[in-house]
């Protein structure tokens, strides 16, 4: 019989559907104030040239996804739409893109529990939830997440898959603590072995337990060789059954996913009390006991341990008192097992050592990720000869910079260790280090610029000074202007220009009331 390949590839591709969170990214400010009426899109805040959304949108595509739901701020839909149907994104034609919004602002905005039951209805299949500004490495394919998702909700009941990648150490000397608060790594307990994520640490426990952690007897029961650990952060990527979604409706006092139910998530595995109120929604009988009995026994899985310390911790006979050797028989306990889904959330932790993961959630590590991928770069002068001709034959560019697309370079000025955005113009003897330009970025003759990040359209006087600076787009540094580890608005020289004019009226008052009183 011959089967027509594209059916089968179309069934595959509606498992999941991925819903991708773009919101407006606060953490990031002033990069994501707006620019006049415009607004500044987190999503679409570039790294190293690349719009932050391109990173996971083609870790979609790579796996295979093709149906993904897009949620943003209604304020953002135009210019996300647009982005959606221009050439920008053209590198994604496998992938049908839903663009949604949700009410919020900058000052009020839903958490993502919220947002979930907003849009539940829309999400019929299971589901991967991900951020707009995680950067995953080569070294951690989204199939690894998934396959490990699709074998353990068959294998054992498991309801969820989350993601966590080891955090690189930060020299203290290259935080800006003016920038906020430095990204903090998540403390969780987990079973290597199984790779099952048992416990997250949320702002609540930190509150109640201080530097104490307090455990169930029940989750020492059923793994007692756990491990703890405070290396990893949360990627906020999250593969969860449809049914996730049943009982997060019913839990509507939680707003946080990553701080509230996630770490809630976690206990329904290893409490008895949880499991029976919410087990038969989270893992339904199905039809799939024949999958599961042949994974069950398939090299790849150690289920005997696993099995014996879930009866052992339910109260089993005494004679179970030490984990078997041996697999068990085929048909041993097979109903038992059906019966009772583990409900486990699965763990993929990734190393440090397999590849740099980072999260563009904030001011640091922004200037981190630009900064990785300067490290990979290898800088060389366009053969173009229109795009040649912008660049000055007595600038220096080192080769561990990128310089976007009609920048121009001026005579004598010097580019090191930079991400420099399309459109910029960098004037004669002007000098930048360790800097993020975004597009349309303009450094007048002299101006002087040390581990900044610029927002679009930024002006720079000739001969200013920054060191460690983030401005708003569309800002402008006065020349000869010296700024150290500040965050620059518009709304300072705004407010600025409301205070001289105030000034102003009031001299020009007492002149009148003062010429007035001659007169008399």
């Amino acid at each position: 019989m011959d089967f027509d390949e594209s059916s089968a590839t179309k069934i595959v591709t509606r498992e999941f559907l991925a819903v991708v969170l773009a919101g407006f990214g606060n953490e990031l400010g002033p990069l994501t104030n707006n620019h006049g009426d415009d607004p500044c899109l987190k999503a679409l805040l570039p790294i190293a040239n690349k719009p932050m959304l391109e990173y996971p949108l083609r870790w979609l595509e790579q796996s295979g996804i093709t149906d993904v739901l897009l949620i943003c701020p209604t304020s953002h839909r135009a210019a996300m739409s647009n982005y959606i149907q221009s050439d920008a994104s053209a590198p994604f034609p496998s992938l049908s893109i839903d663009v949604q919004t949700v009410e919020e602002s900058q000052d009020m905005a839903p958490g993502t529990c919220s947002i979930l039951r907003q849009f539940a209805s829309r999400i019929k299949s299971d589901f991967i939830l991900l951020p707009c500004d995680f950067v995953p490495p080569p070294t951690l394919p989204l199939s690894q997440v998934l396959n490990k998702f699709r074998t353990e909700v068959t294998y054992d009941g498991a309801i969820a898959t989350a993601c966590f990648f080891e955090a690189s150490k930060h020299d203290k000397g290259t935080l800006t603590e003016d920038w906020g608060l430095a990204p903090s790594n998540n403390t969780i307990i987990f079973d290597e072995r199984s790779g099952t994520l048992l416990y997250v640490d949320s702002p609540d426990d930190v509150d109640n337990n201080n530097q104490e952690f307090e455990f169930r007897m029940s989750l020492l029961s059923q793994y007692p060789r756990t491990k703890l650990s405070a290396k990893f952060r949360d990627s906020h990527v999250y593969v969860c059954r449809r049914t996730v979604l049943d009982v997060l409706s019913q839990k509507s006092q939680y707003e946080s996913i990553k701080e509230e139910f996630i770490p809630w998530l976690c206990k329904p595995q290893y409490q008895r009390t949880r499991r029976e109120k919410y087990g038969n929604i989270l893992s339904p009988v199905t039809n799939n006991l024949s999958q599961a009995l042949a994974l069950k026994h398939s090299t790849l899985h150690l289920p005997a341990r696993k099995q014996h310390l879930r009866r052992s911790a339910a109260g089993s006979e005494a004679d179970d008192d030490h984990p078997r050797s041996t697999m068990p028989s085929p048909v041993d306990d097979d109903d038992e097992d059906a019966d009772e889904p583990s409900l486990r959330v699965g763990l993929v932790a990734h190393r440090a050592s397999s590849g740099f993961a980072s999260r563009a959630n904030n001011l640091h590590t922004y200037l981190e990720l630009n900064r990785f991928f300067l490290g990979q770069a290898s800088y060389a002068l366009p053969t173009d000869p229109e795009r040649r001709a912008l660049i000055d034959q007595k600038a220096q560019i080192s080769s561990d910079s990128i310089i976007g697309h009609s920048t121009r370079v001026e005579e004598r000025a010097s580019i090191k260790r930079s991400v420099i955005g399309a459109h910029c113009v960098i004037g004669k003897m002007a000098k930048v280090v360790g800097c993020v330009l975004l597009d349309h970025c303009v450094v007048a003759d002299g101006a002087k610029l040390d581990g900044c990040i610029l927002g679009a359209y930024t002006k720079v006087g000739g001969k200013a000074e920054l060191s460690r600076c983030v401005t708003q787009p569309g800002y402008e540094v006065t020349p000869g202007e010296t700024a150290r580890n500040e965050k620059l608005e518009t709304s300072d020289w705004t407010a600025q220009d409301t205070s001289e004019d105030q000034d102003t009226d009031e001299s020009s008052e007492e002149a009148s009331d003062d010429s007035g009183e001659s007169s008399e």
